[in-house]
């Protein structure tokens, strides 16, 4: 494969981006129109990045990055990548590795004192995926859906 070009999106690359994500979450994405007013509310986080992997013109990963300020660990911050995908025709050519490589090359700029993720618990290829490049389970993740505040009452009741 020849050498991805990874570098911040644009909203030309908007179409290309979601049908990456539908390919992992059964077609269900984002409005194109949604998708570009996210893309523009971007602007308003000073660290917040939609990263695109392109190859001979085509749009085949992505991720996004998050800096975080932290008051906490020194006031260091830390990184945060979500939403990693990799087309279905480019995995295993180490693309989703130079992805991570550049996620981590730019937290490192930032001087994060570490690069998170979360995966699914039944990604079992995304783990292995994630270890292979020295990530580490780590604690737990828990999760909650709307509605976000329970009467806890209601439920020892």
């Amino acid at each position: 494969m020849p050498d991805p070009t990874i570098r911040r999106a644009g909203e030309p690359d908007l179409p290309a981006v979601l049908g990456l994500y539908a390919e992992l979450n059964d077609g269900r994405v984002a409005t194109p129109d949604r998708a570009e007013a996210l893309l523009r509310r971007f602007d308003a986080y000073p660290d917040y990045g939609l990263y695109v992997a392109e190859v001979e013109g085509r749009i085949v990963g992505t991720f996004c990055l998050l800096i975080l300020d932290n008051i906490a660990h020194w006031g260091t911050p830390s990184a945060l990548v979500e939403s990693v995908v990799v087309s279905a025709t480019e995995r295993g050519t180490g693309l989703g590795r130079r992805m991570m490589r550049e996620a981590g090359r730019l937290a490192g700029e930032k001087g994060c004192y570490k690069l998170a993720l979360s995966s699914n618990v039944d990604a079992k290829p995304a783990h292995r995926f994630y270890e292979s490049l020295g990530f580490e389970a780590y604690g737990y993740s828990f999760r909650l859906d709307p509605p976000f505040t329970r009467d806890t009452a209601e439920e020892t009741a």
